[in-house]
């Protein structure tokens, strides 16, 4: 397993209104967004291509859409706009590899 792009601990993951974990692990690694607990047990992943990932309310908080299911996910101050830049990161590192940009 590659080393993750993106790796974000102590984040609270929340399925709209119901808490699933408050010290859960955030990880962009090999094209894809995984959702793990305290544990390390995962929650939910996906291909970063079916993942859409927005700012959401409060400045420390994003909106993370995978497979049709919302996570809201309270990454701390100042970490939301590392994921939006790991997430852009990997899927031009995807399509380039795949040969779609500027050939």
């Amino acid at each position: 397993m590659a080393e993750p792009e993106y790796d974000a601990g102590g984040v609270r993951i929340r399925r709209m209104l119901r808490s699933l974990t408050r010290a859960g692990h955030v990880q962009v690694r090999d094209g894809q967004l995984v959702l793990m607990t305290s544990y390390g047990s995962e929650i939910d992943s996906a291909p970063l291509d079916k993942v859409r990932i927005s700012g959401y309310g409060m400045p420390d908080s994003a909106l993370a859409t995978m497979g049709g299911t919302r996570y809201v996910l309270q990454l701390g101050l100042g970490r939301r706009a590392g994921l939006l830049s790991a997430v852009r990161t990997a899927r031009a590192k995807a399509a380039a590899e795949r040969g779609v940009l500027g050939t």
